[in-house]
């Protein structure tokens, strides 16, 4: 049995531009591909689609991915090894479903907070390997020093001004001003001191390669399913613009 690149992409939640990014990076190849130019994928590539997605949660990038799947090949004891790292973040879900009830419990009655019951099961140090490896082990600890240091309101403030960022470049989008548009760039502008705090130095490269993180990277996929297909590569060239225009290496 074997199903097109739609069926594939619809099934798991994520897109045909990403399906054909794997292939092209030799991270998933399709299994034929059709007298049509039509993709098809079999049982075995849709396995090895499910490790690349859970491998991805987990916080990889596509070159370590490559390196976890060369390096296993038996599927079984793979998915048995991301079975039980999936185990565990669902018990710290559940921990922060439970942390933000008693949250709202004790708001609503009056009650005192306590630090350790707000914050239970939030762990931003898992993202310490992909920072890491991205920027380097400077660029975390700077970041992390930062981030430990803000007030519940202030992280909450600095959450929400990222999603604000966001419909703001979807409103852009919508009005027909493009990406190097004074409306646009002022949107920019938002993003790239919203950055500094947590990075300290945002130079040109990072800030257009973070910018390319909106196309090639499926978590930035709810940018497209949330405001629209061509979201992510709005913004990508605008943060690429931006940092042509503003900032040094």
């Amino acid at each position: 049995m074997e199903w097109s690149i739609q069926d594939i992409a619809r099934s798991a939640g994520t897109t045909s531009r990403t399906l054909r990014h794997y292939d092209a990076v030799g991270l998933l190849p399709p299994t034929r591909i059709g007298g049509n130019g039509y993709r098809y994928y079999d049982e075995q590539s849709l396995v090895r689609l499910q490790r690349i997605l859970l491998l991805r949660e987990l916080g990889l990038g596509l070159p370590a991915i490559a390196e976890v799947l060369d390096g296993q090949r038996d599927s079984a004891t793979a998915l048995e090894k991301h079975l039980e790292l999936l185990e565990q973040e669902r018990r710290r879900l559940d921990r922060q479903i439970d942390s933000v009830r008693t949250t709202v419990r004790k708001l609503k009655g009056g009650e005192q907070l306590m630090a350790e019951e707000v914050f239970d099961g939030f762990d931003h140090t898992r993202h310490q390997e992909e920072v890491t490896r991205r920027w380097g082990a400077e660029a975390y600890r700077k970041g992390d020093e930062w981030w430990r240091s803000l007030s519940a309101a202030e992280k909450q403030a600095h959450q929400q001004e990222q999603a604000d960022i966001a419909a703001a470049f979807a409103s852009a989008r919508e009005a027909g001003h493009d990406a190097g548009s004074d409306e646009t760039q002022s949107v920019t502008r938002r993003l790239h001191e919203w950055l500094n705090p947590a990075v300290w130095t945002v130079s040109k490269g990072y800030f257009a390669g973070l910018g390319q993180l909106y196309v090639d990277d499926p978590r930035y996929g709810a940018y497209d399913e949330q405001h629209g297909t061509g979201t992510a590569e709005y913004i990508r060239d605008a943060m690429k613009i931006y940092a042509e225009r503003n900032l040094g290496d």
